[in-house]
């Protein structure tokens, strides 16, 4: 504390800080990177282990028989989807109730905001139809659910299945202290939204659902199931939920320890774990798995219908199987035993899970990176904004400097006006406003003047509100008599550096990963853009590090470490259906990524581009 209250060593510090202040502002640039490359290393990395004590153990006798049975009852109701030509309700209904189940059904419908060329849909209508095995041992005020999407085609017939096989399984036993809710929902992530919605009695996205007839207790955890296949390889967690909400580490600790017990293969992103750490081709393989966790958690979408429970604070993940060229295979019996061991640990709890890690990376499923780990690397990002900002703050208080003459400069004298400050800041959120509400708005007038589709449309309409605010500069000088100060331009840098000092603060409190993501992109214009750079190169370097190629250098980025290259224009298309994606999960699903982009993140990128230009 003497260093801070001794006005001499206080002056001392900060002539030392703004001195070395670009140097320093480099050095931890380069350290924040390098810090986030080190933590896919195990040695960097901490051993997943159990936290509840309920689930600590991994001694229950799986029992399942019926996968052969589990497997008939998917091929049938595989035949019945083919005839109703989607859902078969009344199918389901009866063989729920045969297996001696409560029976519900819960009709909804959607109209999207514009049609999902991906799923070829815009006027959604389905029913879910769910099941409730009640408590034999309890006064049935809690519950755990098991969910299989009904999707078009032959994909996911096994799931329900075996979903409708452990049905009928668990309904022999009578030590279940939770009551078991067995769901079959229509159009994935929308028929999961009205379910939950009815639920819980909310509706937070505007969709229209009949209410539900029965109910279960306080839902402690879920599962969703996705097979689609006879025979799997491995068994793949998606964990990455809306909004990059994340399941207690304690589910992911379950799934781990079962599939190590029954010799089941299991991955994570869709990758092995690999022994061989010590290596190049070992840490490559473990940046690469953690990388992709932090690509999917930075959409914020949900990557399964798990996703959606998360919002309820329910834990809850995507067991998805694969079938690949590994000569390793599992048949549906082990997968069924995998299921009723995890089920019946869930059973255990006591609470909800707690007391394990929310926050989180996995370069692998033996081995984590807790938030205590990664949130260096962004300080050390963040810190650079508030060295600028200090930096800044000193040249503002510091006295004008004299000519020769002992004349004071009067440009230096002359302060900066409210108006010039606040004219940019007023015009690019407005801007940004403008890029949140006129795409879906303005999709009927560009469908009658162009020969586009309305989702075409709201995407083209988008990239042109968000080319437009390139003009801001030329906006503001025409507003501003006399042009802006040197005062002005310093004034203004410093509100925007700490307002982006803030938004990513918030941000990667939220979503970590979307937080460093547009921390790499946007600290260094925010360090070192000033009027005096030359401008074609710094206006260049700006659009490169721009919001909207950020997510087009990450599209590519994906699909490569997916190892799933593919060309610049097939990325380009790619790049057009994530752009319409982002909004639709916004408009769907309550995804905060597109309004956050386009109401704070580029608003704040175009102020920096009005002090490159300005005059």
């Amino acid at each position: 504390m003497g260093l801070l209250s001794d006005p001499n060593r206080r002056r001392a510090l900060i002539s030392l800080l703004t001195r070395l202040n670009a140097p320093i502002c480099v050095v931890c640039y380069m350290a924040g990177v390098a810090w986030f490359m080190g933590l896919a290393f195990e040695p960097f990395t901490l051993r997943t282990y159990m936290s509840e004590n309920a689930m600590g153990s991994t001694m229950v006798e799986e029992r399942f028989p019926a996968g052969e049975r589990a497997l008939a009852t998917g091929r049938e109701f595989a035949a019945h989807k083919k005839k109703a030509g989607g859902m078969p309700v009344d199918w389901l209904v009866k063989t729920m109730q045969s297996h001696g189940l409560e029976v519900f059904t819960q009709r909804f419908s959607r109209t999207l905001p514009f049609p999902d060329e991906n799923k070829e849909r815009y006027m959604v209508k389905g029913t879910n139809v769910y099941g409730i095995l009640r408590a034999p041992r309890a006064s049935r005020t809690e519950a755990l659910v098991l969910s299989a999407p009904c999707t078009p085609g032959d994909n996911n017939n096994q799931a329900v299945g075996l979903l409708l096989g452990l049905a009928q399984y668990f309904r022999s036993q009578v030590f279940w202290a939770k009551d078991i809710i067995f769901l079959v929902n229509e159009h994935d992530l929308i028929g999961m939204q009205a379910w939950l919605e009815g639920y819980h009695h909310t509706n937070t996205t505007g969709m229209d659902w009949s209410p539900l007839q029965g109910r279960g207790g306080s839902i402690q955890a879920a599962l969703s199931l996705e097979l689609s296949s006879d025979v799997i390889t491995s068994l793949d967690l998606v964990l990455e939920g809306l909004n990059g909400q994340l399941p207690n580490l304690d589910l992911v600790n379950l799934f781990y320890a079962f599939c190590q017990k029954i010799g089941v293969l299991c991955t994570t992103q869709g990758k092995l774990q690999r022994n061989d750490w010590d290596s190049v081709s070992g840490y490559s393989h473990a940046v690469q798995t953690m990388m992709l966790m932090v690509m999917k958690q930075a959409s914020g979408r949900s990557w399964g219908d798990h996703g959606l429970f998360l919002r309820y604070h329910i834990e809850a993940a995507t067991i998805k199987g694969i079938n690949s060229f590994r000569q390793y295979k599992t048949d549906i019996t082990t997968i069924g035993r995998l299921m009723e061991g995890m089920y019946r640990k869930l059973n255990n709890l006591l609470e909800r899970l707690h007391q394990s890690y929310f926050f989180y990376l996995m370069p692998s499923l033996s081995h984590f990176v807790s938030i205590g780990y990664y949130m260096p690397a962004f300080g050390l990002l963040a810190v650079i904004l508030l060295l600028r900002a200090l930096d800044l703050w000193v040249q503002l208080t510091a006295p004008p400097p004299r000519t020769e003459d002992g004349v004071v400069d009067p440009e230096q004298m002359s302060s900066p006006g409210v108006l010039s400050v606040l004219t940019p800041l007023v015009i690019s959120h407005l801007t940004g406003v403008a890029l949140y509400t006129l795409p879906i708005r303005f999709q009927e007038m560009a469908v009658e003047h162009f020969p586009v589709s309305e989702t075409e449309a709201v995407v083209l309409t988008a990239i042109a509100v968000y080319t437009a605010g390139l003009a801001l500069p030329h906006n503001t000088n025409r507003l501003l008599s006399g042009g802006g100060t040197e005062q002005g331009w310093k004034v203004l840098k410093l509100v925007a550096v700490l307002y982006l000092a803030v938004l990513l603060g918030c941000t990667a409190l939220i979503n970590f990963s979307l937080g460093f993501i547009l921390a790499i992109t946007l600290v260094p214009v925010a360090a070192f853009v000033t009027p005096h750079v030359p401008k074609f190169l710094s206006a260049f370097v700006m659009i490169v590090l721009s919001p909207a190629c950020t997510l087009l250098f990450s599209v590519f980025f994906f699909q490569e470490l997916q190892e799933m290259p593919i060309s610049f224009l097939d990325g380009w298309m790619l790049y057009l259906s994530v752009i319409s994606q982002g909004i639709l999960d916004h408009c769907l699903y309550g995804s905060l990524v597109y309004p956050l982009i386009a109401l704070l993140v580029y608003p704040c990128w175009l102020i920096f581009w009005n002090i490159l230009f300005w005059k």
